[in-house]
């Protein structure tokens, strides 16, 4: 059996067959497993078959993905001949790729600055996380520090100790006194080492050592350092205490590693100046590197042995003048402007290093003689001067010798009297014909003596004479000047640069577009009388554009005054006779100061110019009824009923009975309403209002919103009214089906789950409202005010992680950033409460409820002054949405109440 053959022996292997591979005995691989490296075929060493090869490589090539590209130049021409003709164009669509990169990079900018803040917001770091926390520390006093425990060893405790126990193998007698006798000192001496003491005494002159010397040396030495450091009269010590410590801090210990830096940069720099003993900067940076390593006399020889190397070079003079003392500095300079009279820098330098004022003139003046054409040096000798006829006779002949300086130019101008400036600015302008300033600066000039048609001309002029000698500054250059204009107070010149050259190099089509991005911009820098010059040129081009009318007179509103608007809407409706929204303007500032006449005589003009008008109609009626003409107001209802006959109309006619608390009247206007409107949602429940809260008829009504939510079934506000109802009745049940009904029949509508939440939490179903809340965020995940109601739902310690998931989901969302600064609020944080009420005004100044907050928490932290501030904000705003804001503004006993008013209510009952 044992000696059979195997029938696999000799045959050879399988494919791929890896001995001992089954059984994992893997091992590595050798030379000798690989074998001697293959000699060249026949076939590789064939010419034909190479050329083969080659051409089957191209035709390779000819398929490379490069090359199907008709838009990849670098693959298509990679082998072509770069000329003139294709750098040119090269060069051509680099322009227009940067122009067209400038003409939108301040919104780029802009919007990559938006996303970083709002990445930051989302993603903040740790620190910034725990900065409130952090900030929190600096109250805490010495006896609560010394309280905080010490952090214990954590890991101790939970370190497996080994079961093992440890061994302890003591040592022999003999290796401790070993280490005794080695480490002591002996005291007496063998008779051998006597003997070859006194032979070398006698024979040799040597000397036994004495350590009681050695210490009485080393204690002398010590008192003699002291001695220095002290005064010798007194005996105190002459260290400043007061002081000490700072020194100490000064003194800059360097590390082993650093002192192996500084000794390579040594060596390094040693071989820069050995070998190029002309190259300044390795001068510089020799001294440089010994000053930083603390020795400045070593600092001072190197850069004065690269003086004698560089004597040309200004930066190795004045790195000398840097390291060395005042008095010795003037030395260095001196030698220096021997070397380089024509350097300016070092003349300043000279200029510095002097300490009076006198000294200084004279060096400045001594400069002056040798490089009489500098512009910095003229001006610093004229910045000297106080008498300004010193300083006119300086610049009279700094124009001489430097004719192309504008600055000096323009500073003679201005040292000038009137006639005198005109001709030194003539002057100006036929040596430097390409200069703006100096045209600007003769307008400037003009305007201060009162001659403003010759401002207009001089502009003009200079638009056209700079266009001819070949200066042609664009459109925002003009516009920048303009701006600058206004700043310095030349407001006459501002408008005249804008209406000559507003219009450069803009086409027809194009130019109100541009006109009102531009306006827009200089009210976003603060120049508004360069927008106004802007608006002013746009409404001759263009006086029959409404909107450039309504944003002109949206500025006058704003930085105008009263007179300026009421001008401005007299012209604008001049012009846009059918622009209702400019009439109206016009009566409510009227009405607003108190013109009641006024105010009806310019809607009487609206009238006649707009017969059918709805929005007038009802601003006449709301401008009687607010002055208590309620017959007046009527018959303008019944006559706008005959003559617009509209749903608003019917509705507001109705709305003036139930304030005047006629029932009858206006439940009978209603019904004749909603025969033609049957699907008006105001009218339905104007009538359940009615019914409900003046007649005290709530099945009445029940019926009436009933009616409504089948007439009207999209209709929001009619099925939270039945809702509300039927709570109020005492059918909880009834009114959870309503709501149910309502979602059903308007889907993701935020209000109607709103409702449910809080019927929910008033009947203290907390954990039923919690799973709402859930199921509405699903439904409505940007909603400010779902995600408001899950916060105080929430326990307190857990509405702060509840309000950042709100602001990531809704972060420009006024009533969330309220919430979260009602939250700050709670916590007594009160700046930061400040500012998120602040922020939320700003998002969405409509939104009254934000300012009613915000009064509300000033009334409780704030001052006088921050009161009237939020009631000034809220007037200039004038907020018409928010929840308790459009409660209170509604109901009838507020009728007629400003904006002051309806804010503090709101306050009032917010803080019940």
């Amino acid at each position: 059996m044992f000696g059979a053959t195997k029938d696999f022996i000799g045959k050879p292997a399988p494919p791929n067959y890896v001995a001992g591979l089954g059984r994992g005995a893997t091992g590595f691989t050798t030379r000798s497993d690989i074998g001697p490296a293959r000699e060249a075929s026949e076939a590789a060493l064939d010419p034909a078959k190479l050329a083969a090869a080659a051409q089957k490589q191209e035709g390779d090539d000819e398929d490379d993905e490069r090359y199907q590209d008709p838009d990849n130049e670098y693959g298509l021409f990679s082998g072509a001949p770069y000329e003139e003709d294709d750098e040119e164009a090269d060069r051509v669509w680099a322009m227009i790729d940067q122009k067209m990169d400038e003409r939108r990079k301040a919104r780029r900018e802009a919007r990559e600055r938006e996303e970083l803040a709002r990445y930051r917001q989302e993603r903040p770091k740790i620190s910034q996380q725990f900065a409130d926390l952090r900030r929190q520390l600096t109250t805490i006093d010495e006896s609560e520090w010394a309280a905080i425990p010490e952090v214990g060893d954590l890991v101790g405790k939970n370190r497996k100790r080994s079961k093992v126990p440890e061994r302890f193998t003591p040592l022999p007698d003999t290796i401790l006194s070993s280490a005794r006798d080695k480490m002591g000192y002996d005291t007496a001496l063998s008779e051998e080492e006597q003997k070859r003491g006194n032979v070398s005494n006698d024979a040799e002159g040597g000397t036994m050592t004495n350590f009681r010397e050695i210490g009485q040396a080393r204690d002398k030495v010590l008192g003699l350092k002291l001695d220095q450091v002290s005064d010798s009269v007194s005996g105190q010590t002459t260290i400043d205490p007061k002081g000490y410590l700072t020194d100490l801090n000064s003194v800059v210990i360097k590390s082993e590693a650093e002192i192996g830096d500084i000794k390579k940069a040594r060596l390094l720099l040693n071989s820069v100046i050995t070998t190029n003993p002309k190259h300044a900067p390795g001068w510089i940076a020799a001294a440089r590197l010994e000053e930083v390593a603390g020795r400045p006399v070593q600092a001072r020889n190197i850069i004065a042995k690269g003086c004698e190397q560089c004597p040309k070079s200004e930066d190795v003079w004045l790195e000398n003048a840097r390291l060395n003392t005042n008095e010795n500095a003037k030395v260095i300079m001196a030698e220096a402007v021997r070397h380089l009279p024509q350097s300016v820098k070092i003349w300043l330098k000279a200029v510095d290093l002097e300490s009076d004022q006198a000294s200084q003139k004279r060096v400045l003046r001594r400069a002056l003689e040798y490089i009489p054409n500098s512009v910095k040096l003229w001006r610093a000798a004229v910045n000297m001067e106080e008498n300004p006829d010193d300083a006119k006779i300086l610049l009279s002949r700094a124009v001489e010798l430097v004719p192309l300086s504008v600055e000096l130019w323009l500073a003679l101008a201005r040292l000038e009297s009137y006639e005198n400036a005109r001709k030194v600015l003539n002057k100006a302008r036929a040596a430097v014909p390409t200069s703006h300033e100096i045209w600007i600066a003769a307008a400037r000039l003009e305007e201060e003596h009162g001659k403003p048609q010759t401002v207009d001309n001089i502009i003009k002029v200079a638009a056209t004479a700079l266009s001819q000698t070949g200066t042609v500054l664009d459109r925002e250059q003009w516009l920048k000047e303009a701006e600058k204009c206004e700043k310095n107070g030349s407001v006459l010149t501002c408008q005249a640069i804008v209406r000559a050259t507003i219009g450069l190099n803009v086409e027809e089509e194009d130019q109100k577009a541009t006109w009102m991005e531009d306006a827009e911009s200089c009210i976003a820098h603060g120049t508004v009388e360069t927008a106004r010059a802007i608006y002013a040129h746009a409404l001759k081009v263009y006086p029959g554009k409404k909107s450039i009318w309504k944003a002109a007179a949206f500025l006058e509103k704003s930085h105008g005054t009263a007179a300026s608007l009421e001008e401005l809407l007299q012209r604008a409706v001049r012009y846009c006779p059918q622009a209702e929204v400019l009439w109206l303007m016009g009566a409510k500032e009227k009405w607003m100061a108190g013109d009641v006449d006024g105010a009806r005589a310019i809607l009487e003009e609206a009238f006649r110019a707009n017969p059918n008008s709805e929005q007038i109609w009802l601003a006449a009626v709301k401008v009687e009824s607010q002055s208590n003409e309620y017959e007046r107001a009527r018959r303008l209802l019944e006559l706008a009923r005959r003559e617009s006959g509209t749903e608003r109309v019917w509705m507001k006619s109705a709305q003036l009975e139930r304030q005047l608390e006629h029932y009858d009247a206006c439940l009978a206007m209603l019904d004749e309403a909603l025969q033609k409107f049957p699907t008006g949602e105001k009218l339905w429940a104007i009538r359940g209002q009615v019914e409900d809260e003046a007649l005290n008829q709530p099945q009445k009504a029940r019926e009436t919103y009933n009616k409504a939510v089948k007439n009207c079934p999209k209709s929001i506000l009619c099925w939270v009214l039945l809702a509300r109802l039927e709570e109020k009745l005492g059918m909880v049940t009834k009114a959870r089906s309503t709501l149910e009904k309502a979602r059903f029949a308007n889907p993701k509508t935020a209000e109607l789950w709103l409702q449910g939440i809080r019927i929910e939490k008033r009947a203290n179903n907390i954990g039923v409202a919690k799973s709402m809340s859930a199921k509405a965020l699903q439904e409505c995940p940007t909603s400010g005010a779902i995600w408001t109601e899950v916060i105080f739902l929430e326990a307190r310690p857990q509405r702060k992680a509840r309000s950042v998931d709100a602001l990531k989901k809704c972060e420009h969302d006024p009533i969330i950033v309220t919430t979260v600064a009602r939250l700050f609020w709670t916590d007594r944080k009160i700046e930061k409460a400040r500012g998120w009420f602040g922020k939320a005004a700003q998002i969405d100044p409509d939104h009254g409820d934000s300012f009613a907050w915000w009064y509300a928490f000033e009334q409780e932290y704030g001052n006088d002054e921050q009161r009237e501030q939020v009631v000034k904000q809220c007037v200039a705003a004038e907020p018409h949405h928010g929840e308790l804001w459009q409660a209170v503004a509604k109901d009838m006993k507020h009728i007629g109440w400003r904006t002051e008013q309806i804010l503090k209510e709101c306050a009032k009952q917010l803080t019940k």
